[in-house]
């Protein structure tokens, strides 16, 4: 073994264009793989004191058998993939990297919201199909279009992005619904439920977890009035993906705009990859991006810039950042 750290998917992260000499700096090398299977965690891991991964399963079974691992880096803010209370009955600390991509998320959210409100590419699409040159007069408005200025959305979840998201709609001139966990000073907690039954849009900002799992479902979309729109960039387990298959495809609700699904990459399996194959389903109203609403290279370069310094920090005996 050349050093003793690990990169289990450089390639989430860096496609060529974003350097790793921050981290490299802090640990002397890293080796470095692209992608990870399960099947080669323990393989790649071997006899590594330091992993950095995303995404890459540490399940108890797979804690167990990496010996010498002292410390799991998530290049990442979630944490889902990481059994924590293995890692802490070995004595390895887990840190993430929180707040890197607040902004680039919520700007996320509203390019789907102004897709969905002002029907962009529907009317690129139109012109560039010839539609502007045959028409009779000079604005062809033959999609529907609204103003957010009035409307309604309602937030789940009420950390970093949450606000950022909610600073964003006040700025259009929207009325703001808020529902998260932990009550915040000088806000009005609205209940869940409020939400699905207020809201015309409704962004998800909360963590996967055993409560939070299917959150979006069968009961709760059918509160919704039937111009809402759903959008989720927060995990694919938030949403059951068939429940909101349903309710897209039987009129319940308008739209829904998706950065992430339950199974990344996307299954053939998948209901949203069924009902966007389906021939009867009116495209425009589900919008997916490959859950890349972190990834605008400003964010990439800041979350390095924070693994490094979590990386120090763990070297001093002073860690920041730590889930477990």
């Amino acid at each position: 073994m050349k050093n003793n750290a690990v990169m289990l998917e450089a390639g989430t992260i860096s496609r060529g264009d974003i350097d790793f000499h921050a981290i490299r700096s802090v640990t002397g090398g890293l080796d470095e793989h692209d992608f990870t299977p399960v099947s080669n965690i323990v393989e790649y891991v071997g006899n590594h004191e330091i992993v950095l991964c995303n995404k890459t399963p540490f399940t108890a079974e797979i804690i167990e058998k990496c010996e010498n691992l002292r410390y799991i880096g998530l290049c990442a803010t979630g944490y889902n993939n990481i059994d924590l209370a293995a890692a802490k009955a070995r004595g390895i600390t887990v840190t993430n990297v929180p707040g890197y991509a607040t902004n680039a998320v919520a700007e996320t959210v509203f390019a789907f919201i102004l897709e969905f409100a002002k029907r962009t590419s529907s009317y690129a699409d139109f012109v560039k199909n010839g539609g502007w040159i045959r028409a009779k007069s000079f604005a062809e408005f033959v999609f529907p279009t609204t103003e957010l200025h009035g409307k309604t959305i309602g937030i789940i979840g009420y950390g970093a992005i949450g606000h950022a998201v909610e600073k964003i709609a006040e700025a259009f001139g929207m009325n703001v619904l808020i529902s998260t966990r932990t009550p915040i000073k000088g806000k009005e907690n609205v209940p869940l439920d409020e939400i699905f039954i207020r809201s015309d849009f409704i962004t998800l900002h909360c963590p996967l977890t055993f409560e939070t799992e299917n959150l979006v479902n069968t009961a709760r979309l059918s509160l919704c009035k039937k111009n809402a729109v759903i959008i989720n960039t927060s995990r694919g387990g938030v949403v059951d993906e068939k429940a909101l298959a349903d309710a897209l495809k039987n009129g319940k609700i308008a739209g829904a705009g998706l950065d992430v699904l339950a199974v990344e990459p996307m299954s053939e399996d998948s209901p949203i990859w069924k009902l966007i194959n389906d021939e009867n389903f009116p495209k425009r109203k589900l919008l997916i991006s490959p859950h890349v609403a972190w990834a605008p290279i400003e964010a990439r370069i800041r979350l390095v810039e924070i693994v490094a310094e979590n990386l120090r920090q763990y070297k001093n005996n002073t860690p920041i950042n730590v889930v477990n």
